[in-house]
């Protein structure tokens, strides 16, 4: 073991080596459903809207096959190893109700996006999430996330968790688009056998061949070769 990494909303190792790359986005969910959907900022409503227009609808599915159609195709695109789909059937058994799958599918019922979430108390946290390239121009991603969290205010549910995401990315700006404001995340490590933290995501450059290169491979390779690599990438 090389270091051992710490996450908190709050620091607790003041003398501990520290990176504040990663934001958490958390809003309280309103009693009403209609008073959530005013309180989303108008461009993104707009958006949201505009799904609802295309005949977008969502389901519940009891099983991850079509989720993680969409979950593959997506890291794909963005060159990275996805997590084998045993991994989701795994989460789904242990958590059982906790752990919920929505899928978005089109007028002509193609998925054409996914969420896997976790519900714990009274907070829901999309955790998981994958669609297809076309996703976008149907606004289903943001159809998607208003499914959710207007199936979360009909469950009574009280706090929004949209997760973290790195500053300076498409998911960071897409989140505040949301009227989400950014909470810093502080990860602490404890360098053990190493002299520096480490900077293992995709926005560092020593990544960027494997990633156009994971980009061009056919996707069931990716999928083969990814449930193999992606325990090792930490």
């Amino acid at each position: 073991m090389q270091h051992l990494e710490f996450r908190n909303l709050t620091p607790r190792h003041e003398d501990w080596p520290r990176q504040e790359l990663y934001v958490t986005f958390r809003k309280e969910i309103l009693p009403e459903v209609e008073a959530n959907m005013l309180a989303i900022p108008r461009k993104q409503r707009a958006m949201v809207r505009k799904g609802i227009k295309a005949g977008l609808r969502s389901e519940l599915d009891d099983s991850v096959d079509r989720f993680f159609d969409l979950y593959a195709d997506n890291v794909h695109r963005h060159g990275t190893p996805p997590f084998p789909k045993r991994y989701f059937s795994e989460l789904k058994r242990v958590f059982g109700d906790a752990c919920e799958v929505l899928i978005v599918v089109d007028a002509g019922g193609r998925p054409v996006s996914g969420v896997m979430s976790f519900y714990f108390r009274d907070e829901v946290l999309p955790y998981y999430a994958g669609d297809l390239f076309d996703a976008r121009d149907l606004a289903a991603n943001d159809f998607k996330y208003w499914e959710l969290m207007r199936l979360a205010c009909e469950r009574g549910l009280r706090v929004f968790d949209y997760g973290r995401s790195k500053r300076g990315t498409g998911s960071f700006d897409f989140k505040k688009n949301w009227g989400f404001e950014p909470e810093p995340l502080h990860y602490e490590f404890k360098l053990l056998r190493r002299a520096e933290v480490p900077q293992n995501n995709p926005l560092n450059p020593k990544y960027q061949l494997f990633i156009k290169t994971w980009r061009h491979l056919p996707r069931p390779l990716a999928n083969f070769l990814g449930a193999r690599l992606v325990r090792h990438l930490s």
